[in-house]
């Protein structure tokens, strides 16, 4: 796993959170990015055609704004998702407030809302907590701990990654929520990227779809897509280094905050024991390989196998067959570890102690290999445990 280095905040925003009362838990549940009037931003949105009120709200408002923003505001404990038109509405009314007391128009103000599906938002008490939320922010590293404990749901803990490019060349720093992908209780990922950088809409857009690809797109804990899921860079601009002239620099960092966010992400998933690195080897194509990665990620049969550490290899071998990718049987591999335990879709013998001793590290690695061409891919998921159950059995009661 990339083990996250030091968190430090580039420059031109702001944070802050409070307590607006939307958690039962009274934990801190509405936070808050301002930052400078140079902003520009882009965003990546959810594929689930069930889309909540934050979504279609954002989405128009980069589109009105011209990828112009200047405040995030977000909600948690409530996912504003199947609302209807009172959601929309109440979304509206919250970046409406928001936008009124810091002097802006309306879709300069980005919203997100994350947590139980069906359920009106409490718009009153958000729009109460408002004043003292823009008082508090400030550019502290507690501000931006503050703003990213705000945000979580069945998260253990905050996501951070911050990456240099270069000394007085900007900085990039990540701040990311998720545990589960649960469909129809939870609305999880939230993601919110930071630089200071000079960038243009469409610069910005452009890295983050390929960071993206290679990172919160290849990883699962339980096949779910939630219907909130939004993933927004801000570029404020303040360091005057342009995107142009540092784009390498710049995209190995966004993969980077991003692959280091991705794997916070998997490695903090409900009841998660075994983080699962799978590499898919030798596919025709890397949609392939994404196609056959996902499906043995999405199998419960091979999930719970992982759960118990049980080197049940038939599990995987099945899923490749049934993944819709046209495969050579004759031709496929499958590893735990170093040992190769399938080849040809034949057994091999090989030690199961050792591959159960694999499987019961916190990160093990699983590889398949197809024989079928020369991409690869890695993906990162997890085993499903009766802890994963629990939580989710419980989740709205």
């Amino acid at each position: 796993m990339i083990q996250p280095g030091p968190v430090f905040l580039p420059k031109g925003f702001k944070f802050s959170a409070v307590k607006a009362g939307i958690k039962a838990s009274g934990k801190p549940d509405l936070a808050l990015i301002v930052a400078e009037p140079t902003t520009t931003a882009a965003a990546l949105f959810t594929k689930n055609l069930i889309v909540a009120a934050p979504v279609e709200v954002g989405r128009t408002s980069l589109a009105r704004s011209s990828g112009r923003l200047q405040a995030v505001i977000v909600n948690s404990g409530n996912a504003n998702c199947a609302t209807g038109h009172a959601g929309i509405r109440d979304c509206r009314r919250v970046c409406g407030e928001t936008a009124r007391f810091l002097k802006l128009r309306p879709a300069e103000v980005f919203p997100s809302s994350t947590g139980i599906i069906g359920v009106p938002l409490p718009v009153e008490k958000i729009t109460a907590q408002l004043k003292p939320l823009i008082s508090s922010a400030g550019a502290s590293l507690e501000h931006l701990r503050q703003f990213a404990e705000a945000i979580l749901t069945t998260d253990s803990k905050p996501k951070l990654a911050s990456v240099h490019l270069g000394s007085g060349r900007g900085a990039i720093t990540g701040i990311a929520k998720g545990s589960g992908m649960i469909h129809p209780q939870l609305a999880t990922t939230l993601v919110y990227l930071l630089t200071d950088v000079v960038a243009t809409p469409a610069e910005l857009k452009t890295a983050l779809r390929k960071s993206c690809d290679d990172s919160f797109n290849t990883i699962s804990i339980d096949g779910d897509t939630s219907t909130n899921d939004t993933v927004l860079l801000l570029a404020s601009g303040v360091s005057g280094i342009r995107l142009r002239s540092v784009r390498k620099e710049f995209d190995r960092a966004l993969l980077e905050v991003c692959r280091s966010l991705a794997e916070q992400i998997v490695a903090d998933g409900e009841g998660v024991q075994h983080v699962i690195r799978l590499r898919i080897d030798r596919a025709k194509n890397r949609g392939e390989a994404l196609q056959i990665a996902r499906t043995i990620s999405h199998s419960l049969l091979v999930k719970t196998a992982w759960a118990g550490a049980d080197p049940n290899w038939g599990r995987i071998l099945a899923a490749v067959g049934r993944s819709g990718v046209p495969v050579h049987p004759n031709k496929i591999s499958i590893y735990i570890g170093n040992q190769m335990v399938c080849r040809g879709a034949v057994a091999r013998s090989f030690d199961k102690n050792v591959a159960h001793e694999e499987l019961s590290k916190p990160e093990c690695r699983v590889t398949v290999r197809l024989g079928s061409g020369k991409a690869s891919l890695e993906f990162l998921t997890t085993d499903l445990s009766a802890e994963y159950v629990r939580v989710n059995a419980e989740y709205s009661t």
